[in-house]
């Protein structure tokens, strides 16, 4: 057998699935970001329709189907604060290939990504298959990225830096003055911004701000997906925005690895971003209503927990042993220390599940937490 790539040799298998699929069968998963509420009825019928009429039979546009593409737009133009033009989206195979995709495009071997740390697995990952090096930045205590820290952080090497609100792990949201802060660094140093806003929606507080709401030139990149805001993440769905200079380079990356996005998925997505939003809305209550229950428990058995702003995700600051002694209790959280070395001494817990698990599992966290301390 030949030798395999440096490239994949220097990622290993997420350790947010290792943790699942060591979990047994009955546990209390809260390792998963996965909402556990149905796909929209109008986003299903919208595949439904599109697939009996024969409509999904062929390959789509590489970069999707034009009215896809314009519904993107449309989102944009009603919820956020920048334009786009159709021309210049992607559609692609949920968020996670429109990350790969705007790495690949920009990150040449040896260049440098700037990421947060703790953050998404998948920014060092895909960073390193690009053949760049991954440059961790560690957060404020509220789990913040905090802009100087990345100014700080440019070398003449950086191609990139990643901004993530609302954030996986941490559930952080970035304040409008940071979204200006980084808008201007892109800017000034000439430095793509690689937003990733897939959590968009879950802003408890306050609103949701991008930095592509303040730059002056086109340095910011932006990610999103149907797949949290409209529970559709076994749909694969998702969308990269940008300058047309970026999208024609982006492009050539996707036309190779997927061709372009599953065509029922982007007819689901379609229907979804033009149907009713209430059940955006109701997503967003029920989320917030279980962030203040783990809140309470976590803070009750003595846990030190940034309050998150958004997306579903908690990250307390646990004693050693806390995390495999909840898992051995049969509740799956995952260790903070698979989102980069800022995570240790932390463990994410999802809350995309109801309520009365929730406080089941909270429950068995007490019991952990009396056991280790």
């Amino acid at each position: 057998m030949g030798e395999f790539s440096s490239r994949v040799e220097r990622i290993s298998i997420s350790g947010i699935r290792e943790v699942f699929e060591a979990a047994g069968e009955d546990a209390i998963n809260l390792g998963l970001g996965q909402p556990d509420f149905p796909t929209p009825e109008h986003a299903r019928a919208a595949a439904v329709d599109a697939i009996e009429s024969g409509a999904t039979d062929a390959y789509t546009s590489n970069k999707g189907t034009k009215s896809l593409r314009e519904a993107i737009a449309a989102k944009h133009e009603r919820d956020n604060a920048f334009a786009v033009d159709p021309a210049d989206v992607i559609a692609t195979a949920g968020g996670s290939e429109a990350l790969h995709i705007a790495i690949e495009a920009h990150v040449d071997a040896g260049e440098e990504v700037i990421i947060p740390d703790p953050g998404f697995v998948s920014y060092e990952a895909l960073t390193h298959l690009a053949g760049g090096d991954p440059k961790p930045v560690g957060l404020r205590a509220d789990l913040t990225l905090s802009p100087a820290a990345v100014e700080e952080a440019i070398t003449d090497d950086t191609a990139m830096f990643v901004v993530n609100s609302p954030a996986n792990p941490t559930g952080a949201v970035q304040s409008e003055a940071d979204m200006r802060e980084f808008a201007r660094i892109a800017d000034e140093y000439d430095v793509c911004c690689l937003s990733d806003e897939v959590y968009e929606p879950f802003v408890f507080e306050g609103r949701h701000h991008s930095p592509a709401d303040f730059a002056d030139t086109d340095s910011v990149v932006v990610v999103n997906a149907a797949s949290k805001a409209y529970s559709m993440t076994g749909w694969r769905l998702g969308w990269v925005t940008g300058s047309h200079e970026r999208i024609e380079r982006m492009l050539r990356v996707h036309q190779y690895v997927q061709a372009c996005a599953s065509a029922p998925a982007q007819y689901a997505a379609e229907g979804a971003l033009r149907g009713p939003q209430d059940c955006v809305a109701e997503m967003k209550a029920a989320f917030k209503q279980r962030r203040d229950v783990l809140l309470d428990g976590l803070e009750s058995m003595g846990l030190d927990v940034p309050t998150p702003a958004g997306a579903f995700y908690a990250m307390p600051r646990v004693p050693e042993g806390w995390t495999d002694a909840v898992i051995d209790r049969g509740v799956v959280v995952v260790p903070g220390e698979a989102f980069g070395d800022g995570g240790a001494g932390h463990a994410r817990i999802s809350y995309a599940t109801d309520v009365e698990t929730l406080k089941e599992a909270i429950g068995v966290m007490r019991e952990a937490t009396a056991a280790v301390r």
